[in-house]
């Protein structure tokens, strides 16, 4: 079987040295994701193409081969072609008949031509040529130029004729690799996820950077999705999968800074750890899913204030996108079904959040952080190659949620304080307060012969939490989750 593939319109209006980079990066991206599904396959490089040459013959394993195609950076469309040499006029509709024919009985069609090369004939010669035979040799229905149920297609390249099968479309792009690299921080929610698929997209070569707010539970589900977007748009790219512990970090300013400024100021802390580990991979930029204001943080004036503490450019491609156009593309490509259970962490830290964040405050507001607890932050900090992460245990922690209280249990409500006093929690059971960013630290307190339910009010922190707990050791864990 062979393939014609066709790049991105955009390579194609490089200037040679430009478009002959971006193409040798294709071919190579190319190489190295189809070789797994066809070790043998053929891969050869055309002034407007790339030709693929296949000995597989199954349905399945050309289906597998296609679908690798479709969602490599670079390619706009795959056709399946069947390939000859060019015969004379009178006799291109031989070639076509077999491949056509068996489709057209009782629907219209229109036949269209593309020419590369110089021909006795011209484009339009053919397509009359062709149709004519097929609507002398075929069940066909009839030509409708402008909205044909069938087009029958073909190029004819020089000395070759190619018969277009099926046509199959690409994700478009620049070929990963081809641009420079970039660092994007990665939370598993339905934002950063579809942010690195379009850097990705775009030709870099981006790298994971993850800050952990909520355990191992936590951290597995961030590297289940970012494994899954470099297996399926990485194109065997060597990234780095990286992951911060950011408990210490957040509990401290829960602890000292106002309550509205500490959204803010997080995202500051976090991009200022960014910046460190962007410089010792030299990169020189840094990648987020935010959008003006889809949340309080990410008006203007509050990204303007964060993104003050970086020398790096701080890219955002999903800035002016809609929520729902953010779901339906991560539904798209697939990282939908990942974010659907992920907690926003970020979002359930200021009750009452500054919109309009003065620069000045926000520095008063840090004087009382203590910058030694960020440096044991990056020091923390472990770097994964991405292909190792599918070596390791991603299973997740299995937690029992219940609708109502057990009989002799202990509920411990982790809400932020502020949330906890405007929906207090009544219950016939005890109840503590212990906050999320508390939880790990006082794990040691909790009487093991007692059965405790953590409460979050969505469930989805709590199950997190729980599992946490669970992994360290506390065995009679459970979650509530009315």
């Amino acid at each position: 079987m062979k393939f014609v593939v066709k790049f991105f319109p955009e390579i194609t209006v490089k200037s040679k040295p430009v478009r002959r980079r971006f193409v040798t990066q294709l071919l190579d991206n190319m190489k190295a994701v189809l070789r797994q599904v066809d070790p043998d396959i053929a891969v050869r490089r055309g002034w407007d193409k790339v030709l693929v040459d296949t000995q597989l013959e199954g349905d399945e394993q050309l289906a597998r081969l296609v679908e690798a195609m479709r969602h490599i950076a670079g390619i706009t469309y795959i056709l399946e072609v069947f390939e000859e040499s060019l015969p004379d006029l009178e006799h291109i509709a031989d070639a076509v008949l077999p491949v056509y024919a068996p489709r057209l009985a009782g629907r219209t069609f229109a036949v269209r031509c593309k020419r590369n090369g110089s021909h006795p004939f011209t484009s339009m010669d053919v397509e009359r040529e062709v149709g004519a035979a097929l609507l002398a040799r075929s069940a066909a229905a009839g030509v409708n130029l402008k909205a044909p149920d069938v087009l029958v297609e073909m190029e004819i390249s020089r000395k070759t004729l190619y018969v277009i099968g099926r046509r199959h479309r690409g994700i478009g792009g620049y070929p990963v690799a081809s641009t420079d690299p970039v660092l994007a921080l990665i939370s598993g929610g339905f934002d950063s996820p579809v942010a690195s698929y379009l850097t990705m997209k775009r030709g870099m070569r981006t790298h994971f950077l993850f800050f952990n707010l909520g355990g191992r539970d936590h951290e597995v589900a961030v590297k289940e999705v970012a494994l899954y977007l470099w297996q399926k748009y990485g194109c065997e790219q060597r990234v780095l999968f990286i992951s911060v512990p950011f408990e210490e970090v957040v509990a401290t300013l829960l602890a000292e800074v106002q309550d509205s400024y500490m959204g803010v100021v997080l995202k500051r802390m976090m991009l200022r750890v960014a910046n460190r580990l962007a410089s010792e991979l030299e990169i020189e930029a840094l990648v987020t899913g935010e959008a003006v204001a889809q949340v309080s943080s990410q008006t203007l004036r509050n990204l303007s204030v964060i993104d003050e503490v970086s020398d790096k450019l701080v890219l955002r491609p999903l800035i002016t996108s809609d929520k729902e156009d953010i779901v339906r593309l991560a539904n798209t490509i697939g990282t939908g079904e990942f974010a659907a259970e992920m907690p926003e962490y970020c979002g359930v830290i200021s009750v009452n959040p500054a919109t309009r964040a003065r620069l000045d405050r926000v520095r008063l507001e840090e004087q009382r952080f203590d910058a030694a607890i960020l440096d044991r932050a990056v020091e923390a900090a472990k770097k994964t190659r991405i292909d190792r992460l599918a070596d390791e245990d991603l299973a997740r922690s299995e937690v029992e949620v219940l609708s109502v209280p057990l009989a002799g249990s202990v509920i411990i409500d982790i809400r932020h304080p502020d949330e906890e006093e405007l929906a207090p929690l009544r219950l016939q059971v005890p109840v503590e307060k212990i906050p999320f960013y508390q939880l790990h630290n006082k794990a040691a307190q909790l009487d093991p012969d007692t059965t405790y339910m953590l409460f979050c009010g969505k469930g989805v922190m709590s199950r997190l939490h729980a599992s946490y707990l669970v992994e360290s050791g506390c065995e009679r864990i459970k979650v509530y989750a009315p």
